[in-house]
């Protein structure tokens, strides 16, 4: 009887090709995140990666936690870099790519940003050159591993380079490639979205503390209420509102405090946060040139 051999699946191409660098341009929260995410990983190793920051403090700080060169000069890192990313400010964009470009960028030299409001099609008109770019929206919960990133491809970029640029995102968390008419508002929802909880879950302790509960118990109840209720809507497939009418039993006290909630039009509340986030985001990054 015969059997059917499965196909051999090929190795992903390495996220790095052999031989060359990846550099950080911005040394900042996200940027040392990133590439901390890397090396704890095992992704890349410290002898492929480097960074820059402004100051001679902020890279000595930054090579100190990462192990890897931290330097305000990279200008003679640039020819060797298979991958670089781009996390300075929006208003740097321009300041940067120019100095990539005048460094000895590689053609085939992929790019990734983690600037907000700047397009695919604004960044590859300021290099002026065939790299390709993947633009890129992470959140601050990278930082413990739980990050939520998008990404997209621009006009040079293939499958391949998506793909590169996902692994390095799903180090600090979840990853997904989508189209980039989507950004702004992605960029107002999962990537400010960590501060509307943060005032949400301040506002949870604080009305612990006024039903009697020690400031730090109520903290705790709440940090971990909102966690368990996150892996509850990941894990168990089901909408939120079939999860809350689970919790919400007859003449309870949970449809009580449902009721002042919706008295309070927290569902609008919310929507026009987003909204608004998402206006300001569009016009956050005046077109690179």
């Amino acid at each position: 009887m015969s059997t059917k051999l499965k196909p051999v699946e090929s190795a992903p191409a390495p996220i790095v090709p052999k031989g060359r660098t990846l550099g950080v341009i911005g040394a900042g929260v996200m940027g040392r995140t990133l590439m901390k995410g890397l090396l704890d990983s095992g992704a890349i190793g410290k002898s492929q990666a480097w960074a820059c920051a402004k100051t001679e403090a902020s890279c000595e700080k930054a090579a100190d936690e990462l192990g890897v060169p931290v330097e305000v000069d990279y200008y003679g890192r640039v020819s060797q870099a298979g991958l670089v990313l781009v996390c300075v400010k929006p208003a740097q964009a321009t300041k940067v790519i120019g100095e990539l470009k005048r460094a000895g960028l590689q053609p085939d030299t992929l790019l990734i940003s983690i600037m907000a409001g700047a397009s695919t099609g604004q960044l590859e008109a300021t290099l002026g050159t065939a790299n390709p770019w993947v633009r890129a929206m992470p959140n601050t919960p990278c930082i413990v591993r739980e990050g939520m990133t998008v990404i997209c491809g621009g006009k040079h970029a293939t499958g391949d380079h998506v793909a590169r640029a996902q692994r390095v995102f799903e180090a600090v968390g979840k990853c997904t490639p989508v189209d980039e008419t989507y950004f702004d508002a992605i960029t107002a929802l999962s990537g400010s979205g960590p501060a509307y909880l943060y005032l949400i879950m301040e506002a949870f302790a604080d009305a612990g503390v006024r039903v009697g509960l020690p400031r730090q118990l109520a903290l705790t109840l709440v940090a971990q209420t909102v966690l368990g209720s996150a892996r509850m809507v990941q894990m168990s497939g089901r909408h939120p509102a079939a999860l809350r009418d689970d919790v919400t039993t007859p003449a309870g006290c949970t449809i009580g405090g449902l009721l002042m909630l919706e008295d309070g039009k927290i569902r609008s509340v919310l929507a026009r946060a987003v909204e608004e986030a998402t206006k300001i985001v569009s016009h956050l990054a005046p077109a690179p040139h």
